[in-house]
């Protein structure tokens, strides 16, 4: 409310009442910012807390937590103009908790001082109208291992011819294939199909690369997408195909095992916890993949046990929506 207060009108001494807007005074302007830093600090350092049960909003915030630092800038230059000693020392909580989570992923990658193995994760896209200028753009980055996956009918052989002069052993699997330098050998199809569905739906492989420093087991996987609304997240039939990988991850004998895959979440995102919690993921670099026009996230994802994801990032578009990945590997 208005306080009621005398005042002159139109330049006369005639009084006059009526209500004056309260202006939020410099000292609660910084209380304002500073409650505002502290939340955001919460939201960062606690976001496991966020409930899901309700539109998943847990794995909501956490599918673009990393972009509460902008909030933070923000918050920082409005501190500044308001000269407001409190709120800067607020804002060293979110600093601080941002710095925590994703301080490290802008490091320099470490020189790899073990064997390493460079692998490319890419969702090709199934109207994709230049699969044999994508296979070129992809094999152009040398890696050892390259991971597709919505290959459709039409395109797939276009990918087969292109890539075999450098990728001479190959695998495919419904719509994902696994492209090598090294042979391999038992490779078979993955069941995560969410049981609400019916129809066939081969969207996960398994295989044995056979490299120099040792057999690896390689996981090529696309899971259901997630949608956005007004409900909230809807990711219900990709956190239940996660959970599915999940458990083939954790039955899998080969002691070293790399996942590479459109999983449709980020690594904070809980719904991907069946993954996260088993295998380590990227140490260094933020690598948004999608969508390719403006990359917002990274939902292509390369994950590994009893290997280091030393390093990833984003590749230059192709005829896709996604970017894609390339990130090295350290065995041993």
């Amino acid at each position: 409310m208005g306080c009621l207060v005398k005042r002159t009108v139109n330049g006369s001494k005639a009084p006059a009442y009526g209500p004056v807007p309260r202006r939020l005074t410099p000292s609660r302007r910084g209380s304002a910012l500073a409650g505002l830093a502290v939340v955001t600090a919460a939201l960062l350092a606690f976001h496991g807390a966020v409930p899901n049960r309700v539109g998943r909003v847990g794995s909501l915030l956490e599918s673009f937590l990393p972009w509460l630092g902008l909030v933070v800038v923000g918050l920082s230059v409005v501190a500044l103009l308001c000269r407001s000693a409190l709120a800067l020392l607020a804002l060293l909580l979110p600093v601080a908790a941002w710095t925590h989570l994703f301080g490290g992923l802008l490091l320099p990658g470490p020189q790899p001082g073990r064997p390493a193995l460079l692998v490319v994760q890419h969702n090709v896209g199934d109207e994709n109208p230049d699969p044999a200028g994508t296979a070129r753009a992809l094999a152009a980055a040398g890696p050892d291992l390259i991971a597709l996956e919505e290959l459709v009918p039409g395109a797939l052989p276009v990918y087969q011819r292109t890539l075999a002069p450098r990728y001479p052993y190959h695998e495919v699997r419904g719509t994902v294939g696994l492209w090598s330098r090294h042979p391999l050998s038992g490779t078979r199809s993955l069941d995560i199909r969410p049981g609400e569905l019916t129809a066939s739906w081969q969207r996960a492989l398994r295989t044995v690369v056979h490299t120099p420093q040792g057999d690896i087991a390689a996981y090529v996987a696309h899971l259901p997408s997630v949608r956005v609304g007004a409900g909230g997240l809807a990711s219900a039939r990709r956190d239940e195909s996660a959970a599915l990988l999940g458990r083939a991850v954790a039955a899998e004998e080969q002691r070293t095992l790399v996942l590479l895959g459109d999983l449709n979440g980020t690594v904070d995102d809980r719904g991907l916890a069946p993954l996260t919690a088993r295998l380590n993921v990227p140490r260094r670099g933020f690598a948004f993949s999608f969508p390719a026009a403006f990359p917002i996230a990274r939902i292509d994802q390369v994950m590994a046990r009893s290997a280091t994801v030393t390093g990833i990032r984003a590749l230059p578009a192709t005829g896709s929506d996604h970017l894609p990945v390339a990130a090295t590997l350290t065995l041993g």
